[in-house]
């Protein structure tokens, strides 16, 4: 039996909100910047590695699409709510590197009271590009959700770490750390 309490591959939602995991080539000509795809990333990884027929539930929402250094508390709050009012007990979100371990911290506590075990990945290089990492990452964090206990992680790199033992280094990975504030 998984930490958790419940088995892999319990009925799971996906909140994406946005971030490089989800950035598409631009559409106009002359722009250096990236933009946002019409379907995330979650959705084009999910159609290609999960056979039809194998009866996986899940729900794709998207919440809003923007850079993560963009997001606010009010941003944190919409998601909390998402997890208030969800009957899913297992929830990925997708989210920008930048300020992921802020969010999946705004999330650590509603989770715990919910009873929810809540794992915020990404990615480092767009979904689009052929050597992104976000593939790998969304399996981590899929996979790691039966083994959870209820509360927020940050899975990024092939780790999982509870929300208030992750930092980034100096490289820009998501280490474990203990930089517990409470």
């Amino acid at each position: 039996m998984a930490a958790s309490g419940r088995e892999l591959g319990e009925a799971c939602l996906f909140v994406c909100c946005g971030g490089t995991i989800d950035k598409d080539y631009p559409r106009s000509t002359g722009g250096y910047a990236f933009e946002f795809g019409d379907v995330p990333a979650v959705e084009r990884i999910l159609k290609r590695v999960i056979p039809h027929g194998w009866g996986w539930d899940h729900e794709v929402r998207v919440l809003f699409q923007k850079d993560s250094l963009d997001m606010t508390d009010a941003d944190r709050a919409a998601l909390v709510d998402v997890l208030r009012e969800t009957s899913h007990a297992q929830v990925v979100v997708t989210h920008g590197t930048d300020t992921m371990i802020a969010t999946a911290r705004a999330m650590d506590a509603p989770a715990r009271q919910l009873a929810k075990v809540v794992v915020v990945t990404g990615a480092m290089r767009p979904e689009r590009f052929t050597n992104s990492d976000a593939h790998f990452n969304l399996g981590c964090a899929v996979g790691s959700l039966g083994l959870l206990a209820p509360g927020a992680y940050v899975s990024m790199g092939g780790r999982v770490h509870p929300c208030h033992q992750v930092a980034r280094d100096g490289d820009g990975k998501f280490v474990r750390a203990d930089v517990r504030t409470e």
